[in-house]
């Protein structure tokens, strides 16, 4: 069923294109709503449904639908596309080409969103069946850390999230914390293996993505984290919805106005919740208040400004976590001690407490990123052993924990 529902998206939008590019306004916008209808169908119409039954007081059925691996990510990049091929700017391609384009398998599930100028000439280089040595080395080592990240650190960061998260109304405000700061380190490391992993296997078959990360939780403000944290959605929401509107080329209310409606539809497009919306709108209120620090002239220096910006993702990724408005409100009462916990059980504080894996997560963050180190890396001995260290040690955790899902494939 998905491969079916993929290559009807891939046709559809393919075929949609020519009148498009010809500058036929109404293709374009049938083109954007069918790919919109199929998002919201099978994201956000149970989300819907339940809505009209809390204020309805009926029990109308819920769809049920399964959500197809990877379709806000191929969503969105199609409708890039189409928008594109409007302004005449998307290069014109054969079928078989714009299908690679959408269903090259290392980023199909989640991303990087990849934009078409960028990988079009990458797919018709004459040189891109032959051996690179220095590729096939960036590769293998990116690929190798971004495996890591996923299975030695946000694995384990998971298992600490997981069981507070299972135990909120036990949790004392140290214990919340812990959980909280767990969930952000398993969220950054976990997607972001996942997108070295990908930009990996692209460089095994010669093909350069897009960075995803920048070491984000070293941001001084909201608006650097948004510049470092999933770089490609932030791309696609600043050029496709942000500029659109009128960016901060009108008025200063309507830039605000703006701003809080990307955020607004960001939190939409990673989840059907309140929680992702409340998620979106607070991360919107932030850029808005940060646009107004600025007039001020007033200055943080780096690491408190860091620290703050940090407090901040890190409180707000509560309501991103959270299975409810319900469990994110107790959690954050609990860290800031507005409720009484009983005592966690032992089992709960063992797994709250893991000291080698919060000094290696914490490391990690501070040194160099695995994007940094992959381009020092040469088809060399010293770096060849560093890489067979690295794929001995996953070997060994693969084994050693219990697994997680890719967060970001429920997205």
């Amino acid at each position: 069923m998905y491969l079916i529902l993929i290559g009807i998206s891939i046709g559809f939008n393919f075929f949609i294109s020519k009148p498009v590019a010809s500058g036929k306004r109404r293709f374009l916008v049938a083109g954007i709503a069918v790919n919109l209808l199929i998002l919201f169908f099978y994201k956000y119409a149970d989300f819907v449904i339940f809505n009209v039954n809390v204020i309805s007081g009926e029990s109308f059925s819920y769809l049920d639908w399964a959500l197809p691996l990877g379709i806000s990510f191929y969503t969105f990049q199609q409708i890039a596309y189409l928008v594109d091929s409007y302004k005449g700017i998307a290069a014109k391609t054969n079928f078989f080409s714009y299908g690679l384009f959408v269903s090259f398998f290392p980023q199909l599930i989640a991303g990087p969103i990849v934009h078409h100028k960028e990988m079009m000439p990458q797919f018709r280089n004459p040189l891109l069946t032959q051996i690179n040595y220095q590729n096939l080395s960036r590769g293998f080592f990116i690929l190798m850390m971004g495996l890591a990240k996923k299975i030695i650190l946000a694995d384990t960061f998971g298992v600490i999230a997981n069981n507070g998260y299972a135990h909120i109304e036990s949790l004392g405000s140290q214990e919340a914390w812990i959980t909280s700061l767990a969930y952000s380190l398993q969220l950054y490391f976990d997607f972001s293996g996942y997108s070295s992993m990908a930009i990996g296997l692209g460089l095994l078959l010669n093909i350069q993505l897009p960075q995803n990360f920048n070491s984000p939780y070293r941001s001084a403000t909201i608006q650097e984290f948004w510049r470092n944290w999933h770089i490609t959605l932030s791309r696609f929401l600043r050029d496709y919805i942000y500029i659109p509107l009128g960016g901060n080329k009108i008025s200063p209310g309507r830039t605000n106005v703006n701003l809080m409606i990307t955020f607004l539809l960001g939190g939409i497009w990673h989840g059907a919740g309140w929680t992702f919306i409340i998620w979106g709108m607070l991360h919107g209120s932030a850029l808005v208040v940060h646009r107004q620090w600025k007039k001020t002239g007033l200055a943080i220096p780096r690491i408190p400004a860091i620290l703050v910006t940090f407090l901040f993702v890190n409180i707000t990724w509560v309501f991103f976590r959270a299975e409810n408005l319900q469990d994110a409100n107790n959690l954050l009462m609990a860290m800031f001690h507005f409720t009484k916990a009983a005592p966690p059980d032992f089992h709960l504080v063992s797994n709250l407490y893991n000291a080698p894996i919060w000094a290696a997560g914490v490391l990690l963050l501070f040194l160099p990123n695995d994007m940094q180190l992959g381009s020092r890396i040469q088809p060399t001995l010293k770096y060849g052993l560093m890489t067979v260290f690295l794929f001995v040690l996953n070997l060994i955790f693969l084994n050693s924990i219990v697994q997680n899902d890719f967060l970001y494939f429920d997205f």
